[in-house]
């Protein structure tokens, strides 16, 4: 007689997984889903707000860093500042403007149609009118090569830096008024070192 083959039981090592660890892998699941998309919320409004802050300083308050003495004592180099942007300036302001592809800072001492007069003291007139200047630590005739008094173009700005002894400004014909359209804004506000007014008004 033959005899049957003999069948071998397969066995697995593998067990099935419990309720608590399926439900623990799900959650676990779900809680990088959560993660991720919390971290994709973040990261959007980040950007958008870095985008705005852009934005803001581009079109409505560049913020800048001062560079040399020509406007000592009111601001020194390394100060930060902030601009707003305006199209509408008055004698004592302090402004920013674009001057061979550099942005310089001084005050406005005289607009569109004004007369100016600079006497050999440093004593500066707009109109007839001599201009209080407690900004300054001294006053300075400077270098000028323009004669005085001058009549201020339309559509253009006087302007003068406080240290006036150093300052290259309008009084000098390479720099001359500043037109309007090269103006970036009046300053307004100190955010380094020492957060105020700039010393503007």
């Amino acid at each position: 007689m033959s005899e049957k083959p003999r069948t071998k039981t397969q066995t697995s090592d593998h067990t099935m997984p419990s309720i608590s660890e399926i439900q623990s892998e799900i959650e676990r699941v779900r809680y990088r889903k959560r993660y991720w998309k919390s971290l994709k919320s973040i990261l959007a409004t980040l950007i958008t707000a870095a985008a705005v802050a852009v934005l803001i300083s581009m079109l409505w308050m560049p913020v800048l860093e001062i560079y040399g003495p020509s406007m000592a004592p009111t601001l020194q180099e390394g100060d930060i500042v902030a601009a707003v942007k305006n199209s509408q300036f008055e004698t004592g302001d302090v402004v920013a403007f674009y001057y061979n592809n550099k942005i310089l800072v001084k005050r406005v001492m005289a607009g569109p149609g004004d007369w100016i007069d600079l006497r050999e003291d440093g004593t500066v007139y707009v109109n007839g009118e001599e201009i209080d200047e407690p900004y300054l630590q001294e006053k300075a005739y400077g270098n000028p090569d323009i004669e005085f008094p001058y009549q201020v173009p339309e559509g253009r700005w006087f302007v003068m830096g406080d240290h006036r002894s150093v300052s290259k400004d309008s009084r000098n014909s390479e720099i001359g008024p500043i037109a309007k359209e090269d103006i970036v804004g009046k300053l307004v506000f100190r955010l380094w070192p020492n957060p105020g007014t700039t010393g503007a008004d």
